[in-house]
């Protein structure tokens, strides 16, 4: 009795801050809103109910709605940067940042490529803004942010954010091979993880886990607005040593850990909830840096994809999705069957 009692004071005490942390957004949104000119404004907004909320990519696009930080001035800048940084986490937003910084670093190495209409094709700016909606503490609404490598959307509803799925964080190079930047590598730890996890299974376990040796040469699930799962394949979180499982977890996190506090935190609880004995982890490809592979985990209501396979392996493309809930979809189906 006193366990329940203690679960549920942490629940409500989870719920309370998810609330204000919700309310402090829609202030920030609104904040971005106000801080914009009319014709801006109107590019940035969207119906909460139309296609453009679920439509997503993650290639660089000359045509991709929204204003950008190339429209801003300093004000609206630091309104934009303020509704993003409040969105995802301190690490969640390094990772945003140094991907944008890699644009240049393409743009010098590709000699600077341009769109059909003479705008560069990689260009740090070149990152949309879309408020879907009208940004309130008891109405559902959403925003993006999208570019090049990029893709994260944010729904809210009952006055809490919902959902933060799907987001996508892409890199290339993997690592910068030359210049000033040499050595760096944004998404790291998603490698070396995985590398760490698929070189301790011994021959028996990379048997089940490794199911192909050859990786495909995108993440499977691509750009679909709804994703229904994939074959389930790879090995059983409970057919793994404890540091194995360790290590498992530790991957797991860095994915999870990107989000915002209180969403991070749903989000985990939701993963335990559905069973962390029915999650696995699969494997394609090279096992070593170097050539292409790719890896996945997965679980009832979860899918994490990690593909480098392009520019001869240095070309990291990353997804998580939520089965069940991308764009908040089964907590909106419960919000309008209440409201109905």
């Amino acid at each position: 009795m006193k366990t329940n009692k203690i679960i549920l004071l942490l629940t409500c005490a989870l719920l309370a801050f998810g609330q204000l942390q919700a309310q402090d957004l829609v202030k920030k949104a609104n904040t971005f809103l106000d801080a914009l000119s009319p014709e801006l404004k109107a590019q940035a907004l969207f119906p909460f109910d139309g296609e453009e909320r679920s439509t997503w990519h993650f290639v660089p696009m000359d045509n991709r709605k929204g204003p950008t930080f190339h429209d801003f001035n300093d004000a609206q800048k630091k309104a934009a940067i303020d509704l993003l940084q409040s969105s995802i986490s301190k690490e969640g937003y390094r990772k945003s940042t140094e991907i944008r910084q890699l644009e240049g670093i393409l743009k010098t190495m590709e000699n600077n490529p341009l769109f059909p209409d003479g705008t560069p094709k990689r260009d740090p700016l070149n990152y949309h803004f879309c408020i879907f909606g009208t940004p309130s503490a008891t109405e559902a609404w959403g925003w993006r942010f999208e570019g090049h490598h990029q893709s994260l959307n944010f729904t809210f509803a009952n006055g809490i954010l919902a959902a933060s799925t799907p987001s996508f964080f892409g890199t290339n190079p993997g690592i910068v091979q030359s210049g000033e930047y040499q050595g760096k590598e944004v998404l790291k730890q998603e490698s070396d993880l995985g590398f760490k996890l698929v070189n301790s299974l011994d021959a028996q376990q990379l048997k089940t886990a490794r199911y192909s040796e050859t990786a495909p040469p995108e993440i499977i699930t691509g750009t679909a607005s709804k994703v229904e799962g994939l074959d389930p394949k790879g090995i059983a979180y409970p057919d793994l040593t404890p540091a194995q499982q360790k290590t498992f977890m530790s991957l797991l996190n860095v994915y999870i850990d990107n989000y915002e506090f209180g969403f991070a935190k749903t989000l985990r609880a939701k993963i335990m909830k559905a069973g962390q004995e029915n999650l696995s982890f699969a494997w394609a490809g090279s096992l070593s840096w170097g050539s292409g592979y790719y890896y996945r985990i997965q679980g009832p209501m979860l899918l994490i994809e990690f593909d480098n396979t392009q520019n001869n392996a240095n070309h990291v493309h990353t997804v998580v999705r939520d089965l069940t809930n991308d764009y908040a979809e089964d907590i909106l189906r419960e919000h309008y069957k209440k409201s109905h």
